[in-house]
């Protein structure tokens, strides 16, 4: 659900109050934030906000784009592996192997012993 128009977006005050500073001295630094909830402004625009996933910090630069977006969007906190559960994937190669294996050494004795009789033969 949304935030309600009348309340307005809400952006961490004293993540404002650091790029405000950081605006006013024109200076290019990383700060960082825990506030991922935070609105992302137009003030915001051209800083690069380090946003904590839990773990660790990921900067973020901050584009026209992302404007009314929140922070924690562009830092994700889970890491993709791969679907599926883990070792599925092996195992059906296992079953494959083990279903095949014995099949092609039946079969390849026996295409053997022909041309071993030809070389008895000659």
């Amino acid at each position: 659900m949304s935030r309600s128009l009348k309340k307005g977006p809400f952006i961490d005050p004293a993540l404002q109050k650091k790029v405000g500073a950081m605006t006013a001295a024109r200076e290019r630094k990383v700060i960082k934030t825990w506030a991922r909830r935070s609105m992302i402004p137009p003030e915001f625009v051209g800083t690069t906000i380090a946003v904590h996933n839990g773990k660790n910090f990921i900067p973020v630069y901050i584009t026209e784009n992302m404007v009314g977006h929140k922070l924690g969007e562009f830092a994700p906190t889970r890491t993709f592996r791969k679907h599926g559960a883990v070792g599925k994937e092996e195992d059906k190669k296992k079953k494959t192997e083990t279903v095949t294996a014995p099949g092609a050494a039946a079969a390849a004795p026996a295409a053997a012993a022909p041309a071993a009789d030809a070389a008895k033969k000659a």
